[in-house]
């Protein structure tokens, strides 16, 4: 069974989460505050997502997703949002939220969300050093890649942007989270206008219609998302 934390205050609607996840399958257990979402945290390193409310008595659902990424924690976050605002949806996705829906929401779709990011989560970070998708297979160790067999050239820069896309499959990066990424340390800036050229350049190398992608999607507002 897999194990939920949910982060929210509101009573009325944690009882119908509570019951609708544990119909589902779930094992749930609830924090109403940061600092029980923190304790709970510290006492169980095996939650398999996390569900959290952004506005709360002692604080806000972003800033704990920020300090467990500044802490290496990879757990899959969705947030449970009152605003669908363009800023605010990017802020949850900056710090390193996974996904987002906004309230009032159907308990039904939040439960199909919370399966495709588990689905999404187990296909990260493969221990045999390969990332694949459909017909393309990136080999982690050589650095090379292949698309129905035969290899494929890339830059340097080209190739870790379609490494980030594919560790985080089905999840929306935006712009400034890839940017952040493809800066190498060795002082190569990659602008906004050269991530462009580049996922042109992706696309034309992998997609059957550049033009028409069916894997290296533009989210319209936000940034780009990889889809199997």
């Amino acid at each position: 069974m897999q194990k939920l934390l949910l982060l929210e205050d509101d009573i009325s609607l944690i009882d119908g989460l509570t019951y609708s996840l544990q119909k589902n399958g779930f094992d749930i257990q609830v924090a109403r505050t940061v600092c029980e979402a923190e304790n709970l945290l510290a006492e169980n390193t095996d939650f398999d997502l996390l569900l959290f409310d952004v506005t709360l008595p002692d604080g806000n659902g972003f800033t704990l997703c920020e300090r467990l990424r500044e802490s290496g924690n990879p757990v899959p976050i969705i947030f449970l949002t009152a605003s669908d605002e363009e800023t605010s949806v990017i802020r949850g996705l900056d710090c390193g939220g996974d996904d987002y829906i906004t309230k009032p929401f159907k308990l039904g779709e939040l439960c199909s969300r919370i399966r495709a990011l588990l689905r999404r989560s187990s296909m990260r970070n493969p221990g045999d050093g390969i990332l694949r998708s459909g017909e393309l297979t990136v080999n982690l160790a050589e650095g090379r890649v292949f698309l129905s067999g035969e290899p494929v050239e890339f830059t340097g820069a080209e190739y870790r942007l379609l490494c980030l896309l594919l560790k985080n499959s089905g999840r929306v990066l935006t712009r400034g989270m890839i940017l952040d990424k493809l800066w190498d340390g060795a002082g190569n800036f990659v602008d906004d206008n050269t991530l462009s050229v580049y996922v042109r350049r992706l696309r034309e190398k992998l997609e059957e219609n550049p033009s028409r992608p069916e894997h290296l999607k533009t989210v319209r507002g936000f940034g780009y998302q990889w889809k199997e």
